[in-house]
């Protein structure tokens, strides 16, 4: 699965040969658009599979994380959850508030005191998921672990775990390259 899901990733998702600016504001010739992967109809199982997996090792209520990187993946887990009578529901994280209706920042099947994986698609520095992280504890959940499809090895996990959380990746950059 995590070969298939690799040969996947190289063939639609890295990009090589020109600059492109990170969303941590960095610089890089070497540019990963998971989303293509995540939303890819065997992209998307297998991610939901191998994180399902991963999971395995956690006490968790739901999968979360931030719109729009977490939202495929989160998706394909609770289907993979699902049917594999594991049933994990799943939430989304607005990067700002909603102007109208309830005005929530977290959409879907999160409440107060649940425990929860949150996913990203790709962790550079790290700043995003935590923010989202943050913004889970305020609203009474419990961040058990960070998971992402990839990690740039580039201070990301250092921050996660800096900031007092467990995390995973199932690949590193080094992996792609």
């Amino acid at each position: 699965m995590r070969e298939r899901l690799r040969e996947i990733l190289l063939a639609k998702s890295v990009v090589r040969g020109r600059e492109f600016t990170l969303a941590s504001g960095k610089k890089s010739d070497f540019y990963v658009d998971a989303r293509v992967t995540t939303l890819d109809a065997e992209g998307a199982a297998l991610c939901g599979s191998i994180f399902f997996r991963m999971l395995a090792e956690y006490k968790i209520d739901a999968v979360g994380g931030y719109s729009i990187g977490a939202d495929p993946i989160v998706a394909a887990i609770a289907v993979i959850s699902h049917q594999e009578k594991r049933p994990l529901p799943a939430f989304i994280i607005r990067k700002e508030e909603k102007a109208h209706g309830t005005r929530k920042m977290i959409e879907g099947n999160f409440r107060a005191g649940m425990r929860v994986a949150l996913f990203d698609d790709v962790i550079t520095s790290g700043g995003s998921i935590i923010k989202g992280a943050k913004q889970v504890e305020a609203e009474g959940g419990k961040v058990e672990v960070v998971m992402a499809v990839l990690d740039r090895q580039e201070g990301g996990r250092e921050t996660i775990e800096g900031h007092g959380y467990r995390f995973q990746s199932i690949f590193t950059k080094k992996d792609l390259l």
